[in-house]
């Protein structure tokens, strides 16, 4: 598959989202194991996940377990394997999503994440969320803790803005290897986000890089640029936004969540179709 850089890190260009896997609607973990082993299979080198993603309040890191335990169970190597994880989200266990951006909180979030992963150093730990009742800088300034104790290998943020990224950056002191925004054909918000991050050099991660759970499907028709130019590859609506996004600038590493082995088989296809000029333009103003 084609290759982006993070970082240090050589990955493959479409990723793997956790979330699905652990939340409401989430399904059995046979076919959960089965859906990473499947992406592991297809090529899939970067995996993404948050100790929030979990659907009951006792039990936080869900994903991040799940994930380790189907890497310890995969039949090939997962040693070029990058496991992305956030801290500074919750869910109290209703439904809701909290933050919590104090030091305190995030250092001793990001060593459980490393114990549940079963690693000595996390490849990459991202802030999740700001928090506003926490400055950035002081959040952000327990990421730059963890990178300089080792507890983390690479610092990266999510969702922020132009500024913010410029601001965790510097107090980064120049160390920011990536920023996960959420973007997708519906949700063109953060492209100010991404367009920034390429000027820079810091690789853009979108979540929900396909309009969120339970809109994935219906991309094709409430986007109809999406749908014909897929209809005229013979591929999915899906496969054709992801490849849009790669096509954006080098630096996207599109995240597309999957809970089934079949979604995230078609979605890594994407990093293979190739788009013309004028699939692209229509793309952008569709």
């Amino acid at each position: 598959m084609q290759q982006r850089t993070i970082g240090s890190r050589s990955v493959s260009a479409i990723g793997l989202g956790g979330m699905p896997m652990s939340i409401e609607g989430r399904p059995e973990q046979e076919r959960s194991v089965k859906t990473i082993h499947a992406a592991l299979d297809a090529g899939v080198t970067l995996i993404d996940t948050a100790d929030a993603y979990h659907r009951d309040a006792n039990e936080v890191g869900h994903n991040e377990q799940l994930i380790a335990d189907a890497l310890r169970s995969y039949s090939g190597s997962t040693d070029d394997v990058l496991v992305a994880t956030k801290g500074g989200h919750l869910r109290p266990g209703d439904g809701s999503w909290t933050q919590n951006g104090r030091p305190e909180y995030l250092k001793e979030a990001a060593k459980a994440s490393a114990k549940r992963l079963g690693v000595d150093a996390i490849g990459l730990y991202q802030f999740h969320r700001p928090d506003p009742d926490v400055t950035y800088a002081e959040s952000v300034g327990a990421i730059r803790d963890l990178l300089d104790e080792g507890v983390i290998q690479m610092a990266g943020i999510s969702n922020a803005t132009v500024a913010q990224i410029d601001e965790a950056n510097e107090v980064l002191g120049g160390r920011l290897v990536s920023v996960q925004n959420q973007f997708s054909p519906a949700f063109r918000t953060s492209l100010e986000e991404l367009q920034h991050c390429a000027s820079i050099g810091v690789a853009f991660l979108p979540w929900s890089p396909l309009g969120g759970i339970g809109k994935a499907g219906d991309l094709g028709s409430k986007h109809d640029a999406f749908g014909q130019v897929g209809e005229a590859h013979g591929v999915s609506p899906q496969q054709v936004a992801l490849a849009w996004e790669l096509a954006l600038a080098p630096i996207v590493v599109p995240i597309p969540g999957a809970s089934r082995p079949e979604s995230i088989t078609d979605s890594v296809k994407a990093a293979d179709l190739q788009l013309t000029a004028e699939e692209l333009d229509a793309l952008n103003n569709a």
